[in-house]
């Protein structure tokens, strides 16, 4: 068994509406995330690879990526309330039935917190 991974980057606003009104994140404010997409497989196969990376790209950016990089998190249907919780657990729903193997979406912001979302 195999394990890769892809990492890629969206500059997004958001705010997180549940938070008191003191909190500085109930405020609209930005962040630079890191998605970074695990795939497990063997590797027994013609290509000798577990997913080609032309694809991966293609189904992030179709069905993620496009959606949410310079974009107001909120506005994005099921993402009213988007904590990094809510968004790894969105993007790993929104690219399962397109990438076979995808057992793990991991959401970075700025690269100093993370959150890691693995379905039972």
């Amino acid at each position: 068994m195999f394990r890769i991974e892809r990492d890629y980057t969206a500059e997004a606003a958001r705010r997180l509406p549940l938070l008191p009104k003191e909190h500085p994140c109930y405020r609209l404010h930005g962040h630079r995330f890191t998605v970074t997409l695990a795939i497990e497989g063997d590797a027994d196969n013609k290509k000798q690879w577990v997913a080609d990376y032309y694809d991966v790209d293609s189904a992030y950016e179709k069905h993620v990526g496009s959606l949410i990089d310079h974009n107001y998190l909120n506005d994005i249907a099921g993402l009213e309330v988007p904590t990094t919780e809510m968004l790894a657990r969105w993007v790993f729903e929104r690219l399962k039935p397109t990438l076979t193997g995808l057992v793990e979406v991991v959401i970075a912001e700025e690269n100093d917190t993370r959150c890691s979302y693995q379905p039972d």
